[in-house]
């Protein structure tokens, strides 16, 4: 981070460090029990956020004005050319598995993007509000709660979920096949060898099903692979295929396969139905992705997924060895060849009937939420783009983690959005957070976030199980710009306060850009090649957007700027803008698997270091339970009532009185 002197000096004095520190033993065996509200920068923080709230002179029109604070207040992550070169040799090094190594023939594998620069992320936090002191004592708090044990512990997989006594290890997942765990992790090579081991398994069968060497029990090719999952993991691997669907390295490795892939999470049988409805049985394949595979949603879709095949096989008949047509295929013979599972309990995916070698282990040490990184997400994503391109997602994640594991503090970006966030919503009391990336890719990026993040950090308590003095956690939601703006953003300039995250992108994915240009230069040679009323390009106009909101919400609109714009005096104080609207800008070179994988670890990251500042346990959700506990006895009492006519009892008036009106409908419609 290029940081002002006059703002931060202290600051980078204090913390210019390398962040690893050797975690003591008892800081890994049991959970901290220091409080943030204990520590005194707690009181300063609270202080300074009154002093933000009514000195006008906080204003963000007024500190926008600091140029030297603004420069103060960036952090920029460039990615070397021979990190990523390196970190893809050291994958290919041994290529006894069948696999040639991968050619080093694309700008996707050399760090560089189309117009030959280095691939960057450029962090701008100076329209968020705090200044250099504001900045000290968060990172004081930071030291007080012991950041820099944390992350080290995490790093080294001790066992931080502390509730579950289990190790927290997703980024062990991202991790190259030769890393140096020397002196890191005890018995870290050895997980290494295992997660390579699925890694490898992986590969093998995504080109098979790839070049059709793997085939469904007619003989015909996988067209179509469906995901049926549960606890939420398929906010990953969606979030990720939708934002490499106009990719052109991910576009390639599709091209005339004429392929789907889909995702099946919701119980709900409408969901089965749209998916499947225009599928051949035949050409589909079911990858059932569930830890412990006794989830009852992705039972029930499992379960339905083998009748369906059963069902509709029948209209895709296929003949035996003596020329007559076979129809009734066994469920023994369709779910060996139409299945495979991703679970942390083989031994039930077996009794499925699921062949050994097309069940993949997920390890304890991976939260459903992180999971994107496992066999749940490489798995369906490297069939569909192969294993190659999603290989690149596992290298953007990994340059991310060891930016977070080693880079300064006061230079590291996930660090300081997860400082930004502690001050917002712990001492600002803005409770909310809008993810608004500027890139039609990633429409599925704020869900994504919004699981991970809300499951980790909506706690009560603190990690060594003490009730917190404050709210825990924020609530994400966004939208991909220009739609968000139609959207949510008359809230966001003119309601509530709610910080914002703008995340946008250098280079477009779509090579319309190139094809609007020369078009245009065509038609247009008087005008230097651009249409005079279109001005710029698509990708220009979008980013015009990413560039301007950012000012209008801190900025906004006074009354004497209406008077001096002589707008009318009965419209002027609707078009008041107070602005004062804290936002951050992400700003990175091009989005492609390598940079999807980095903003992912950023978050997660993100998520993670308001976790530790809190002192809360991010890693256990026990939270998702309750509520699924209640549903047991509902579902028994509807199983009573369908099958016996049972009346209804044992509930409180409000759910006895629902309950009652929808099985009355039930058996009126009989």
């Amino acid at each position: 981070m290029e940081a002002s002197p006059k703002l931060l000096g202290p600051l980078i004095s204090s913390f210019s460090c390398t962040m690893f520190t050797t975690p003591t033993s008892a800081s890994a065996t049991s959970p901290p029990h220091h409080k943030c509200t204990d520590c005194p920068q707690f009181t300063a923080l609270h202080y300074a956020a009154s002093t933000f709230r009514n000195d006008d002179k906080l204003h963000l029109k007024h500190l926008l004005a600091d140029a030297f604070r603004c420069q103060g207040l960036m952090a920029v992550h460039s990615t070397n050319a021979a990190f990523e070169r390196g970190f893809r040799d050291d994958n290919v090094q041994d290529t006894d598995d069948g696999f040639a190594a991968t050619p080093l023939d694309s700008e996707a594998t050399t760090g560089k993007t189309s117009n030959n620069f280095q691939r960057r992320i450029i962090l701008d936090y100076s329209r968020q509000q705090i200044t250099g002191s504001t900045l000290e004592l968060l990172f004081d708090l930071a030291d007080r709660m012991g950041l820099n044990e944390r992350m080290s512990e995490l790093r080294c997989g001790y066992h931080i979920n502390y509730t579950e006594r289990k190790a927290v290890l997703h980024h062990l997942l991202r991790m190259p096949r030769y890393y140096d765990w020397s002196g890191k992790m005890v018995g870290g090579n050895a997980r290494m060898d295992e997660v390579w081991d699925v890694l490898t398994r992986i590969r093998h069968f995504s080109s098979k099903v790839r070049d059709g060497s793997v085939r469904g029990v007619t003989g015909k090719c996988f067209k179509n692979v469906v995901c049926l999952t549960s606890g939420g993991m398929h906010y990953g691997p969606e979030a990720v295929y939708e934002s490499l669907r106009a990719d052109r390295d991910a576009f390639m490795a599709t091209r005339g396969r004429d392929t789907t892939l889909s995702f099946i999470s919701n119980v709900d049988p409408v969901d089965f139905d749209v998916k499947t409805r225009h599928f051949h049985a035949d050409e589909t394949l079911f990858i059932v992705i569930t830890k412990t595979f006794d989830a009852v949603e992705t039972m029930y879709n499992a379960r339905m997924a083998r009748r369906w095949l059963k069902k509709n096989m029948s209209k895709d008949p296929r003949y035996s060895a003596d020329g007559k047509i076979v129809c009734d295929f066994s469920d023994k013979e369709l779910v060996e060849k139409h299945f495979c599972a991703v679970s942390a309990d083989c031994d039930q995916a077996s009794q499925f009937g699921i062949q050994s070698e097309n069940i993949y282990p997920m390890f304890d040490w991976v939260g459903e939420r992180f999971s994107v990184w496992s066999a749940a997400g490489m798995l369906p994503l490297s069939i569909h783009y192969s294993f190659s391109v999603m290989q690149r997602m596992l290298e953007g994640a990994h340059d991310i983690d060891e930016h977070f594991f080693g880079a300064p503090l006061g230079g590291n970006i996930p660090v300081l959005l997860g400082l930004l966030g502690v001050w917002n919503s712990t001492f600002m009391g803005y409770h909310a957070r809008a993810l608004l990336p500027y890139s039609n890719a990633l429409s599925k990026f704020p869900a994504m976030v919004q699981k991970f993040d809300m499951e980790s950090n909506g706690k009560r308590v603190s990690a060594a199980g003490i009730p917190l003095l404050f709210s825990a956690g924020e609530i994400d939601f966004g939208e991909c710009g220009i739609n968000g703006q139609y959207n949510f953003y008359q809230l966001l300039h003119q309601g509530r306060t709610i910080p914002s995250d703008f995340i946008g992108f250098m280079e477009s994915q779509s090579s319309a850009i190139d094809e609007e240009y020369n078009e245009n230069q065509e038609r247009w040679d008087d005008n230097d090649g651009w249409d005079s009323k279109l001005v710029v390009n698509s990708h220009d106009e979008l980013m015009s957007n990413f560039f301007s909101q950012p000012d209008a919400l801190a900025l906004g609109k006074t009354l004497n700027d209406l008077v001096q714009e002589e707008v009318p005096e009965e419209l002027r104080q609707h078009k008041v803008f107070p602005g004062n609207k804290p936002s951050s800008s992400i700003l990175m070179t091009k989005l492609d698997a390598f940079a999807i994988g980095q903003l992912l670890a950023i978050y997660e990251h993100r998520t993670v270091v308001q976790g530790f500042i809190w002192g809360i346990n991010s890693f256990d959700q026990y939270g998702t339970e309750l509520g699924r506990m209640h549903a047991k006895r509902v579902r028994a009492q509807l199983s009573a009532s369908r099958k016996r006519g049972a009346s209804v009892q044992g509930f409180n008036f409000s759910s006895g009185n629902m309950l009652e009106a929808y099985l009355s409908h039930g058996r009126a419609s009989r």
